[in-house]
C-alpha cells in the first residue's frame, strides 16, 4: 500500500464543502481540518505510484474550493509497536 500526506491549501469560505467532497474521493483514507499554514490534510492510500495521479492531480487538485496541494509520499510507515521496538535497548523493566 502505498501512503501520501496531502497538504491542501483552500478557498476559506469552503473548508468544509472541500473536505467533504475530497473525503469521498476513492482512495483518500481520511480528511483532516487543520491549524497552521495549510487549512486540510487528506492521506491517500493506494496499491500502485501510478493511482496516486488519479486521485490527487485529477480529482483532489480539481475539487472545488481546492487552491493548491503539496503532497508528500511516505517511505515507511511507523506504528507504536514499531517505534516501541526500534528503540527497546533491551534493558529489562
Amino acid at each position: 500500500m502505498i501512503t501520501a500526506v496531502v497538504m491542501i491549501n483552500t478557498d476559506a469560505h469552503l473548508i468544509p464543502e472541500a473536505a467533504q467532497a475530497i473525503a469521498n474521493i476513492p482512495g483518500i483514507a481520511e480528511v483532516y481540518s487543520v491549524t497552521g499554514e495549510v487549512d486540510l490534510i487528506a492521506i491517500a492510500k493506494v496499491r500502485r505510484h501510478e493511482e496516486l495521479a488519479g486521485v490527487i492531480a485529477d480529482q483532489v487538485s480539481k475539487t472545488v474550493g481546492v487552491v493548491s496541494t503539496q503532497t508528500f509520499i511516505a517511505f515507511q510507515t511507523y506504528s507504536t509497536g514499531d517505534l516501541d521496538q526500534a528503540f527497546d535497548l533491551g534493558l529489562g523493566d
